[in-house]
């Protein structure tokens, strides 16, 4: 159910900061999205797929990929912005990263989606902010979506014949596996193709 509340008690916003509920809120140019922490399902999936694409992308390439980091345009913080699920950035990006906040796009933004949430109607933002790529993972089907920017908008890049959804800024590929899994790989390297998540 979504809600809008003209003017957001200070009292609530307190008790969301002291319980730390506020931890996946986000302002949307000045509007606060208040959304409820992801599932346990969703936090787990989150948490393998940043390990694998730390072990096979981050660390062997001087890269580096972040969970729940605000990310807002030039001179947005802290009024604009929005928190992907993963970050990653490649080393001429690093300058983003301002502790609280980053300020500019990431090589690629991640989102989870889960049912009625608001992946879709950040495209618009991450596409504005300059992100050359946004991966769009399904929670319960784990079917991924890859969209490339292309002339200030998103297209969805096609499977290859094979079925693989292909990064073109990262070289990872993946693609869905049943019963809801995700098989994920860098490249064409078989030694570092996984099946997410491990657990049945």
């Amino acid at each position: 159910m979504k809600g809008v509340l003209c003017d957001v008690p200070q009292s609530l916003l307190n008790e969301r900061r002291r319980t730390g509920a506020d931890r996946w809120d986000e302002l949307w140019d000045g509007v606060l999205h208040m959304t409820p922490s992801p599932s346990r399902e969703h936090q787990d999936f989150q948490d393998e797929l940043r390990t694998w694409i730390r072990n096979h992308w981050a660390r062997p390439f001087g890269n580096r990929v972040h969970r729940d980091v605000n990310v807002c345009l030039p001179g947005g913080w802290p009024d604009d912005y929005r928190i992907p699920d993963l970050l990653l950035l490649d080393s001429p990006r690093f300058g983003i990263d301002k502790n609280t906040y980053f300020e500019g796009p990431p090589l690629v933004a991640v989102e989870i989606h889960s049912p009625g949430d608001e992946t879709y109607e950040k495209l618009d933002f991450y596409a504005e902010l300059g992100v050359p790529e946004v991966w769009v993972i399904h929670r319960d089907t784990r079917k991924p979506e890859m969209f490339e920017l292309k002339r200030g908008h998103f297209e969805l890049i096609a499977a290859d014949a094979g079925g693989w959804f292909v990064s073109a800024v990262t070289n990872i590929r993946m693609k869905p596996r049943r019963p809801r899994k995700l098989l994920i790989q860098y490249a064409a390297d078989g030694t570092t193709a996984e099946v997410l998540p491990e657990t049945p």
